[in-house]
């Protein structure tokens, strides 16, 4: 392999299947070719050292499977993360994290007919947030990391493909460890800003187990006119009611993956940006390249395509948050005077974009903000005060009943026309999933639905 990588050098200039291409520039920057006396010589007119090349790539990277190196990720986001104080939580703090969430979850028991979805609970540092949650993100991240690094491979020249031969697979990964590099940093912010390990509106966590971080929530306490044991309760509150949706309606965690899924397909990379970033980068200095990859290096374009697949992830994640916010105002608002303050609070913070979204665009360009948090909100408290919350809960039964962003425009008129479903008797939520399905498919007959709370 090296000999006939060196019989390429050898090539006139004419010959360079690289000139003047994207891939010219990275790989004299990679390659350190583009210097006087080297093998581009000045601007990087020649064929690139591409032996050398893949020897400082190898040098630079580990083996690994998949779209991105995720060794490197989890080792970049502890590094991250352990540069402010996590202090492991204690026996008090497991306690207290437990007393919390068994009184939320008694109070939502009134509130939803959902059945708890709490198995376990815990009290998280940071590093065990990163460390419980790596392969929740590694399912949505693949995806679209898969794409991207593809769409590297794809810009090059097929003559380019051709000739280089081994140097493809070399910059797949090179690109794996370029994004793995990028995550890390991301998720390791991210730990130092998540409250509950449902706080960005995915199931992150293990199934079943309600956890909080107690020194970000301390942290995030200070800031608020609430007692820090509200705070705990509110936030327990929030965690419980995430975990009781995602345990009950079991097509929504795939739902919400498959539609990062479609935004991934249609990932494409402006390589000239990327070609304008590589030739101003040093490859020997790491922390350089480390920079240029956190300011979003190889963040993708977005087609109309993915821009409808954002859409309809963002309408999904407003009616989660929407729900999870009308449920616990009902649980709070003869129990809890600070509860306002908190909802408030949290508004204010899951709006402005919250740790996922800076996470997500940093990464892929992904926001996952709930724009729509309000609007969801009022749907929901809509629906239950004409018909009750059992036939609130009952739009979750399946995928196709769940309201549009068209139906956010006008919250408070969603299923005017249904009639009110006051129990939740087999007879009456079999009547009321009909009906919600004949609406739906203008009265054809309706298919098979799982019941909430049942699986």
């Amino acid at each position: 392999m090296t000999s006939n990588l060196k019989g390429m050098d050898d090539r006139p200039d004419d010959n360079n299947p690289f000139k003047g291409t994207p891939f010219e520039q990275i790989f004299n920057a990679l390659g350190g070719t583009g210097g006087p006396g080297g093998p581009g010589g000045q601007g990087g007119t020649g064929m690139p050292d591409l032996s050398g090349l893949i020897g400082q790539m190898q040098a630079m990277m580990a083996p690994y499977d998949g779209p991105v190196n995720w060794a490197l990720a989890t080792d970049i986001a502890r590094k991250t993360s352990a540069q402010e104080p996590d202090p492991s939580p204690d026996r008090g703090d497991q306690t207290r994290v437990a007393d919390a969430v068994r009184l939320a979850d008694h109070w939502l028991d009134d509130a939803t007919v959902l059945p708890s979805g709490i198995t376990t609970t815990a009290a998280w540092s940071r590093a065990e947030w990163i460390e419980q949650t790596t392969e929740r993100w590694r399912v949505l991240v693949e995806p679209v990391a898969e794409h991207v690094v593809a769409a590297m491979g794809k810009a090059m020249p097929e003559e380019a493909r051709a000739m280089a031969g081994p140097l493809i697979g070399m910059l797949g990964k090179a690109g794996g460890a370029m994004f793995g590099s990028q995550v890390g940093a991301a998720l390791g912010g991210l730990a130092g800003e998540v409250l509950t390990a449902s706080d960005v509106g995915l199931p992150l966590g293990p199934a079943g187990k309600a956890a909080l971080l107690p020194h970000n929530i301390a942290q995030f306490a200070e800031g608020l006119d609430v007692s820090a044991d509200d705070v705990m309760l509110y936030l327990s509150l929030r965690e419980a009611a995430h975990q009781r949706l995602f345990a009950h309606v079991p097509w929504l965690r795939q739902h919400l993956i498959s539609s990062v899924e479609d935004f991934g397909r249609g990932v494409t990379i402006d390589v000239s940006g990327i070609e304008q970033a590589m030739g101003q980068l040093d490859p020997t200095n790491m922390e350089a390249m480390q920079e240029a990859l956190q300011g979003g290096l190889f963040e993708p374009q977005q087609t109309p395509e993915q821009k409808a697949a954002l859409a309809r992830l963002e309408t999904t994640l407003a009616l989660v948050e929407g729900w999870v916010d009308e449920v616990v105002g009902q649980a709070t608002v003869e129990r809890m005077p600070a509860a306002t303050k908190m909802q408030e609070a949290i508004r204010r913070r899951r709006a402005a974009g919250g740790p996922a979204e800076e996470t997500f665009a940093a990464l892929v360009g992904l926001e996952l903000r709930p724009r729509r948090l309000r609007d969801a909100s009022a749907l929901w408290g809509s629906l239950r005060s004409r018909q009750g919350k059992e036939a609130r809960d009952a739009v979750w039964a399946h995928p196709d009943l769940l309201p549009t962003a068209a139906d956010l425009d006008d919250p408070l008129g969603f299923r005017e026309d249904l009639p009110e479903v006051r129990e939740l008797t087999d007879e009456a939520f079999d009547k009321a999933i009909g009906e919600l399905l004949d609406t739906e498919s203008g009265g054809g007959s309706a298919p098979d639905a799982p019941e909430p709370g049942k699986e």
